[in-house]
């Protein structure tokens, strides 16, 4: 259990940075252009790095409080707020009509509701 909880919390946190690096450092007419970016266009360049540093943040807070043993509950409320994170996602990119986006959006937040239920849970710290 424990093992597959770290691969989860690891996946999230590559995607996170990955996604948050770009959010930050990309202009956002490029992505706006990019397949599944049409939701940039929408929202302010602010809005959009705001995101990008939070999701930052997010893949640091899946790691480091567990790895640093330094307040190890902040992993588990990492993968809650990643879950708010992925459900206004997927409102956005229904919206948007943007289906491939949506469904990864939702393996998303399947492994951030297992993160969050194993640590708040039987694969506690």
């Amino acid at each position: 259990m424990n093992l597959a909880l770290w691969i989860c919390a690891g996946l999230l946190a590559a995607v996170a940075l990955f996604g948050g690096i770009v959010k930050t450092f990309v202009p956002t007419a490029k992505l706006a252009a990019s397949p599944g970016g049409a939701w940039v266009g929408a929202a302010g360049a602010g809005f959009v790095k705001t995101l990008g540093v939070l999701e930052i943040l997010a893949a640091a807070g899946l790691i480091l409080p567990a790895v640093l043993d330094i307040a190890p509950v902040m992993v588990p409320v990492t993968a809650v707020c990643w879950v708010v994170l992925m459900v206004g996602a997927i409102v956005t990119h229904v919206r948007q009509g943007e289906l491939v986006s949506v469904a990864a959006n939702l393996v998303y937040l399947a492994l951030a509701v297992f993160v969050a239920w194993g640590r708040f849970g039987p694969g506690s710290f």
